[in-house]
């Protein structure tokens, strides 16, 4: 039984872990090298891919912007943009042809790099081709370039919040009304217990007084 308690719990960890991981907005130095829009036929992987631009038609397939960069090390990674409306994660992202043009004005060459910042979430997964969207895009000073996270601190810190509100209340519940309620429900199988057994008690007696005429 504890070996299901605690898979359970890790299973709960890791989906709370990965949901906040794809969900809350991660920033990346990178260097602009092309932008483009493709043709997507979505399939299988349509959840990790936003509904089309607000405004437009839906349907199976769509365009979609793309900016493709290089990180420091040299290693590709490629983002999509699109618009979030109203959906989920509530970015409420609604300038992805703003957000194209930015990034087409920032792309550099390896010989004259300009470093900007991409603030994205989701993932990158060649397997199942899975882009994590671009949020938002600005220049700085070089590759070494240090985003805080104040966005993830203050969501994290308010979900802190909302967790402790909802244990606090949680047990303030406990000890008036469940506690007193299952404390009422022992004593009363005790009760029953007792009158059961003193039952049994004059049953047995009740019994041998049977045995002790009949052994005369």
């Amino acid at each position: 039984m504890r070996y299901v308690k605690w898979t359970l719990l890790t299973v709960i960890a890791t989906l709370v872990l990965s949901f906040f991981h794809y969900t809350l907005p991660q920033v990346d130095i990178v260097r602009i090298v092309g932008t483009e829009t493709r043709r997507i036929d979505f399939g299988e992987n349509s959840f990790f891919w936003s509904p089309p631009e607000v405004g437009s038609s839906s349907g199976q397939n769509y365009d979609v912007f793309f900016i493709q960069t290089f990180r420091a090390n040299d290693r590709p990674m490629v983002y999509r943009n699109q618009d979030t409306g109203w959906g989920w994660p509530p970015y409420f992202k609604i300038n992805s042809f703003n957000l194209q043009a930015q990034a087409t004005n920032l792309i550099s060459t390896n010989a004259t790099p300009q470093w900007v910042a991409v603030r994205h979430y989701g993932w990158r997964n060649e397997f199942f081709t899975i882009f994590p969207n671009a949020v938002s895009v600005w220049p700085v000073e070089g590759p070494d370039a240090r985003v805080f996270p104040w966005i993830n601190i203050v969501i994290l810190t308010t979900v802190a919040g909302f967790l402790v509100l909802f244990w606090r209340m949680w047990a303030q519940f406990r000890e008036r009304t469940i506690d007193p309620t299952m404390d009422r429900i022992g004593d009363r199988i005790d009760a029953v217990e007792d009158r059961a057994g003193a039952a049994r008690g004059r049953f047995g007696r009740w019994i041998d007084s049977w045995r002790d005429k009949s052994g005369r």
